[in-house]
């Protein structure tokens, strides 16, 4: 018989076995398989955990908006011309509403309140400014507000503004009395009567458009 000779490599080492059937680097084929698909789960896993982060961080930041605009602070754009010059039409304002949850509401606040007699095409919500609240006594006397006997300083008014049909009444408990800036172009209370103070959705605080404009009120 012819004896078996192995032939060393470079290093005079044997030369290693060559990958036999179902091998791969000498590891069972099996066992290579089973590891990539370990792989293969532990990336599936963790890119639906970053999906479920960004779907959960997402949901928050709608839950918090939604709880912002609702019951803190909400942006409003002016309608209408009726508090003229201290907002314009397109003006845009921030309105607490949490603002009469801790405090009362006071003469020469601008507010926002639910229009009590909407016509078609007006807007469901109104801004003016409180002119009286509930046990005053007001008036127009030569063109100027008087309450309770005194005549109300408005620096917020044009010059020569002159405030008319308006005589002489007390607002009612609960109630409050607004008048637009602009006395001769104002759907106010002279027109429908004092407002409900639980109609009031919030103080009008801050200007934030026009840029030129920017500023409380």
């Amino acid at each position: 018989m012819t004896p078996t000779v192995v032939r060393p490599d470079d290093d005079g080492e044997p030369a290693p076995e060559a990958d036999g059937p179902g091998q791969v680097g000498g590891t069972p084929a099996s066992t290579h398989g089973a590891v990539a698909g370990a792989r293969r789960k532990r990336r599936a896993r963790s890119r639906n955990r970053a999906i479920l982060e960004w779907v959960v961080a997402i949901g928050l930041a709608i839950a918090a908006a939604f709880l912002i605009k609702t019951y803190v602070v909400q942006a409003f754009v002016i309608p209408s011309g009726s508090m003229e010059h201290t907002l314009e039409i397109n003006d845009r304002v921030l309105v607490s509403k949490f603002a009469y949850r801790i405090s009362d509401i006071k003469r020469g606040d601008v507010i926002v309140f639910k229009n009590p007699k909407p016509l078609p095409g007006e807007p469901a919500q109104l801004i003016k400014r409180v002119a009286a609240t509930e046990g005053d006594v007001i008036e127009a006397v030569d063109g100027r507000v008087q309450v309770n006997g005194q005549f109300v300083d408005e620096p917020y008014l044009a010059p020569d503004t002159v405030t008319r049909d308006l005589p002489r009444q007390t607002v009612p408990a609960g109630e409050v009395f607004v008048l637009g800036d602009n006395r001769s172009n104002s759907k106010d209370s002279r027109f429908i009567g004092p407002i409900e103070a639980d109609t009031v959705v919030g103080k009008a605080f801050f200007r934030i458009w026009p840029l030129s404009r920017l500023g409380g009120l």
